[in-house]
């Protein structure tokens, strides 16, 4: 669909929203960040949202379908950065590793951008 891409593990979006998943439920396993049950289950659907809706947008194999997914996960990125200043402000993430997963989901959130913008000038162009 994209760049002779055949699998949606092979866009690079989707390659590092899965890492920023799996940093994400890293970081959200300590003791105190997991006493709060209701943002660590938050922040772990947002991140987990990311990656799923580029997956099934790609799936879908219909250009105007994948770029709606991919604004989904566009904004599960933002809701992820969001949540990220939640639990900085909570005192559940350190500095350091904020601005870690911070930079991360904001690559993301390019990465899904350009994807958009290649696959828009691909839904209307047919």
């Amino acid at each position: 669909m994209t760049g002779g891409v055949t699998r949606f593990e092979d866009l690079v979006a989707w390659q590092r929203a899965r890492a920023l998943s799996a940093a994400v439920y890293q970081v959200t396993n300590s003791r105190s960040f997991s006493s709060d049950f209701a943002l660590r289950d938050q922040i772990r659907r947002a991140a987990v949202s990311v990656l799923s809706n580029i997956a099934e947008g790609f799936e879908r194999a219909r250009p105007a379908e994948f770029h709606q997914f991919l604004s989904m996960a566009k904004g599960s990125c933002a809701e992820l950065r969001s949540q990220l200043y939640v639990a900085l402000d909570a005192g559940y993430l350190s500095r350091e590793v904020f601005d870690t997963l911070l930079l991360q989901a904001e690559e993301v959130g390019r990465l899904i951008g350009g994807l958009r913008v290649s696959i828009a000038r691909h839904r209307d162009k047919t």
